[in-house]
């Protein structure tokens, strides 16, 4: 997970930085300097990313394919679903 995309998930979900501190278990320091882009320990990074799961994103790595077609896309976040029946209607 990188900077940008802890940023784009607590966007999505809206959550400030303390909540996200919050929901990790972590500092909100720890947060602050990571979006800042300051080095942090790696398990601090995957407890957020976690976090963030558990509050209803998917990260998207770089290269994914969007969909059939369409090419691929750069590293971000989405909202994940929550009835993947839909997914041919929403197409």
């Amino acid at each position: 997970m990188t900077a940008e995309q802890c940023r784009m998930a607590r966007a999505a979900l809206k959550w400030s930085a303390a909540d996200l501190a919050r929901e990790a278990g972590i500092g909100y320091a720890t947060v602050a300097r990571f979006e800042a882009g300051s080095v942090v320990q790696s398990d601090s990074i995957e407890t957020m990313r976690s976090a963030l799961e558990r509050g209803g994103v998917e990260f998207i790595a770089p290269g994914s394919t969007i969909k059939a077609g369409r090419g691929l896309a750069g590293a971000g976040v989405r909202l994940a679903r929550n009835d993947p029946s839909q997914d041919d209607a929403n197409s």
